[in-house]
């Protein structure tokens, strides 16, 4: 029997580079046992996202059926958008042995680990709240006010980093990946985590 996989609550303000560790993460170690859960939201898509790979993009009519249906792990509202979680999906993949990683804003990862005391949190934390603001100035894609709007709501975010697991801060990008792959690997060697592998050794 295979042990069940673990869910990695991937979470930090808007601009902390949350994604870009993500990709580099996958573009350097392409780990076959980890799979990205997709959220829904009902915020535009950028011009790079694709839907169904960034995003599953709902319009409200949509996300709140789905809301009425009880098709989220869990969903938030999050400037002025709504982000859900499709529980189905993660819940098949963890329990078919893959580790999943959720990326979500910090009220939405609070809510999954009030629901689901397992899944492991990591915050992402930015080196300062002027590379914050740089960061958000420098996508290019957003208003003024929508860039001083996700500021704030940054900054009222970032004390929460207290009620998560680990903390990475995202200074160096290279550093913040190679401490997440630290994250992985040492909560994958967690007894916890290694229940049904133990038996088959003992069984051989």
């Amino acid at each position: 029997m295979t042990d069940k996989g673990i869910l990695f609550v991937f979470s930090g303000p808007s601009g902390t580079g949350k994604g870009t560790i993500l990709s580099s993460f996958n573009q350097k170690y392409d780990d076959k046992n980890i799979k990205y859960s997709v959220s829904a939201t009902t915020r535009a898509p950028r011009p790079t996202e694709i839907d169904g790979i960034n995003y599953f993009f709902k319009t409200e009519d949509e996300f709140n059926q789905m809301i009425k249906n009880d098709e989220f792990f869990e969903w938030a509202e999050f400037c002025g958008n709504l982000y859900g979680t499709p529980k189905k999906a993660v819940f098949d993949l963890l329990e078919s042995g893959k580790d999943v990683i959720l990326e979500i804003e910090t009220k939405g990862a609070l809510n999954v680990k009030r629901m689901y005391p397992d899944a492991v949190s990591i915050f992402i934390l930015p080196p300062s709240l002027s590379e914050l603001k740089s960061r958000l100035m420098g996508r290019g894609t957003e208003t003024p006010e929508s860039v001083q709007n996700r500021f704030e709501t940054a900054s009222r975010e970032l004390p929460l980093a207290e009620n998560y697991d680990y903390i990475i801060i995202n200074d160096v990008l290279d550093d913040a990946v190679e401490k997440f792959r630290y994250i992985i690997e040492s909560q994958r060697l967690k007894t916890n985590n290694n229940k049904n592998t133990i038996l088959e050794v003992l069984k051989k």
